[in-house]
C-alpha cells in the first residue's frame, strides 16, 4: 500500500458509489468503520447534488470487532428496506471492512428480503474506482435485465454516464439530441437517472451507444453476447469523432439521416486568426484513456496543436493508449502517481497541459497554463450551465476549454512585459477612471533571489529579464541556463550568463 496526497481514483467501493447515487429505487448498504463514510462529501460538495447520495453504513467502530459485526450488517439491510423502501438493493464492503471478512454478498443472501439483493466483490487492493463502476454497472444489469421484444421504432440505450462523471448530465442531453436529429429514440440512459425497472427493460433496445468505456463496458459486452445488442465503440468527442459515430451509426441501423451541423463552429474558429497564431503549440494530455484519445485527436487534427506526451491513470486502458501514443510518435505514460507525471511534464515543458484536477495544480506550480478535461476534478468543473463534451456543441465548448487558458496566459504575459511601462505600470491608474500617466516610484533594488538549488544563485538583474520571457517557456529557461551555469563552473547567474545559456541552446 502507498501513502499519497492526491489519488487519480479511489478504492472500487467509491466506483460502486457513483453508480448507486446516479440511479433511483436502487440503495447501497456499504459494510464499512466509521471513517469510511464519506459519500456525501464527494457528491454534495464535489458534484453539488440538491440530494444525499443513498448509501448507507454499518459505520463498526474498534469496540464492535469483539462482537458481532455480521448481525450489524443484516441491521443496516434491513433498516435501509424499511426506510427507503428502494426496489433493488447493493451490497458490499469498503476496503477497510474487507479485511475482517464478514462476507456481505452471503448474509444478505441469507435475509429473504422481498427485493433483488445484487451482491458485489470487489477486490479493494487489487483494483481502483473505474473497475467499481464498471463492475457495479455490470452485475446489475446481470441481475436486472430480462429478454423482451424489441421496440417497434428503432431505439438505442445510452450505457456508461454515471454521478461524478466528467460533464456526464450534459453529454447525455446533447447525444439525445444528436440521436433524435437521426431519427432515433433512446430507449433507456443508464445508470444515470435509471431505477431498477428500466435497466430490467434494457434488452428492449436495438443496440447500445457506449459513452464511457471506463464504467459501462462490461455491461454493453453483457448485452451484446446475451441479448444479441451490439454497441457502438467510437465516442463521440470531437468533430471527427463525432462525425465518425455518425457513420458507425447508421451502419447499425441502415439509416440515412444526419444531424445538423448548423451549430458547429469549431471548425472555423480554429482557421480563424485568433487561433492560427496558435498553431504548434506544445500539449502534454493526461486523464481517463477515453478523453485523453479524444482529446489527443482534437489536439493534433482539429486544433493544430502538437502533442508531445500523453498517458492515462486508468490501467484498463493501457494498452489501447499505448498504441495511440506509437501513433503519435510518443511515449505513453501509464500511472496513478502524480508525482510521475509532474517529472513528466517537468522534463517534456510543454506550452499547454490537458489533464484533471491534479494537472490543474502542477500547471499553476509551473506555471504551464491547463484546461481540464478528465476526472478527477472538484467542483468548478460541474458548471450550472450547459457544458457537454460529446456532439457538435461539444466541440464548441471544447473549442472554448483549450484556447482560453492559452489567450488567458498570454495576456498575462503581456501585461508583466508592460509592468515597467510609462503608461501601464501599477501606479498610473486606470485612464478610463481620470487616471493620468506618471513616472513609476523609484523602488529599492530587489535582492538577489534566492538558490534554485544548493550551487546556483539568481541575480536580481537576470531574475527580472527572465520574468519577461513568455510564461509557457520561462520554465525551460531557467532550467537550461542554470545546467549551463553549472557546467561552466559559475555559482551566480548573471544578465551575461543568461544571454549567453541563450546562445548557447539556440546553435
Amino acid at each position: 500500500m502507498k501513502l499519497t496526497v492526491w489519488t487519480y481514483e479511489g478504492p472500487p467501493h467509491v466506483g460502486a458509489m457513483r453508480v448507486a447515487t446516479a440511479m433511483k429505487g436502487l440503495h447501497f448498504v456499504l459494510h464499512a468503520p466509521q471513517g469510511d463514510t464519506y459519500a456525501d462529501l464527494l457528491f454534495t460538495m464535489i458534484e453539488r447534488r440538491n440530494h444525499r447520495p443513498p448509501v448507507s453504513y454499518t459505520t463498526f467502530q474498534a469496540r464492535d470487532l469483539g462482537a458481532d459485526t455480521a448481525t450489524l450488517f443484516k441491521s443496516s439491510c434491513q433498516d435501509a428496506v424499511d426506510r427507503f423502501a428502494p426496489e433493488a438493493i447493493i451490497v458490499g464492503a469498503s476496503c477497510t471492512a474487507e479485511l475482517i471478512q464478514d462476507d456481505p454478498a452471503g448474509l444478505a443472501e441469507t435475509m429473504g428480503l422481498s427485493i433483488p439483493v445484487i451482491p458485489l466483490e470487489l477486490p479493494s487492493y487489487s483494483r481502483k474506482e473505474n473497475f467499481g463502476a464498471d463492475e457495479t454497472f455490470y452485475q446489475i444489469v446481470k441481475h436486472l435485465a430480462q429478454p423482451q421484444e424489441r421496440t417497434a421504432r428503432v431505439t438505442c440505450n445510452i450505457l456508461g454516464p454515471t454521478a461524478l462523471g466528467f460533464r456526464a448530465r450534459d453529454d447525455v442531453e446533447e447525444l439525445t439530441g444528436l440521436l433524435s436529429d437521426m431519427g432515433l429514440d433512446v430507449n433507456v440512459v443508464a445508470p444515470l437517472n435509471a431505477t431498477p425497472s428500466d435497466i430490467a427493460r434494457l434488452p428492449a433496445a436495438h443496440f447500445n451507444v457506449l459513452v464511457s468505456p471506463e464504467t459501462g463496458e462490461a455491461a454493453a459486452r453483457f448485452l451484446e453476447k446475451n441479448h444479441g445488442q451490439p454497441y457502438t465503440k467510437v465516442v463521440p468527442i470531437g468533430v471527427g469523432a463525432t462525425r465518425d459515430f455518425i457513420k458507425e451509426v447508421q451502419a447499425l441501423t441502415g439509416l440515412g439521416a444526419g444531424p445538423d451541423e448548423a451549430r458547429l463552429r469549431l471548425p472555423w474558429w480554429s482557421r480563424s486568426v485568433d487561433s492560427t497564431y496558435l498553431t504548434g503549440k506544445r500539449v502534454f494530455i493526461f486523464g481517463d484513456g477515453t478523453h485523453v484519445a479524444a482529446h489527443a485527436r482534437i489536439a493534433r487534427d482539429e486544433m493544430g496543436f502538437e502533442v508531445v506526451g500523453i498517458g492515462c491513470y486508468n490501467r484498463e486502458m493501457a494498452r489501447p493508449i499505448r498504441a495511440l501514443a506509437k501513433d503519435y510518435g510518443v511515449e505513453a505514460l501509464i500511472t496513478d502517481d502524480y508525482l510521475e507525471v509532474e517529472a513528466a511534464i517537468e522534463r517534456l515543458s510543454p506550452e499547454m497541459i490537458l489533464g484533471t484536477q491534479m494537472e490543474r495544480h502542477i500547471g499553476k506550480r509551473l506555471g504551464i497554463p491547463c484546461a481540464v478535461i478528465s476526472a478527477p476534478v472538484h467542483v468548478q468543473d460541474f458548471p450550472a450551465r450547459y457544458s457537454p463534451q460529446v456532439g457538435f456543441e461539444g466541440a464548441n465548448v471544447i473549442f472554448d476549454t483549450l484556447i482560453h487558458p492559452l489567450v488567458m496566459g498570454l495576456e498575462e504575459h503581456l501585461l508583466t512585459m508592460f509592468r515597467d511601462d510609462f503608461e501601464f505600470h501599477d501606479d498610473a491608474g486606470a485612464s478610463h477612471h481620470g487616471g493620468k500617466a506618471k513616472a513609476k516610484a523609484e523602488e529599492a533594488p530587489a535582492p538577489a533571489a534566492m538558490p534554485a538549488d544548493d550551487n546556483v544563485i539568481w541575480l536580481s538583474d537576470a531574475e527580472r529579464e527572465l520574468k519577461k520571457i513568455p510564461f509557457f517557456v520561462r520554465g525551460k529557461a531557467r532550467r537550461n541556463t542554470e545546467t549551463f551555469a553549472l557546467e561552466k563552473g559559475l555559482h551566480e547567474i548573471s544578465l551575461d550568463t543568461l544571454y549567453e545559456a541563450k546562445a548557447h541552446y539556440a546553435r
